[in-house]
């Protein structure tokens, strides 16, 4: 696996984590109704947006680098 392809590969489980975890935190609010779970939530929107931006500028940047 190149590089390249780790990195991506690394970024995109990042971006699935931040939406797990937000997803299971709006879900414990609305079942508890515990406002700090949200307001934990609210602050993974956060990294979420960073990693996925940083994926997107990464991808145009190395856009002529191969995969393998």
């Amino acid at each position: 696996m190149s590089l390249k392809a780790f990195h991506v590969f690394f970024v995109i489980v990042s971006v699935l984590c931040a939406l797990g975890f937000g997803a299971w935190a709006v879900g414990d609010f609305l079942r508890t109704g515990n406002g700090v779970i949200l307001a934990l939530g609210v602050l993974d929107s956060s990294p979420l947006l960073r990693w996925s931006l940083y994926g997107f500028w990464f991808l145009r940047k190395l856009k002529n680098v191969s995969f393998l």
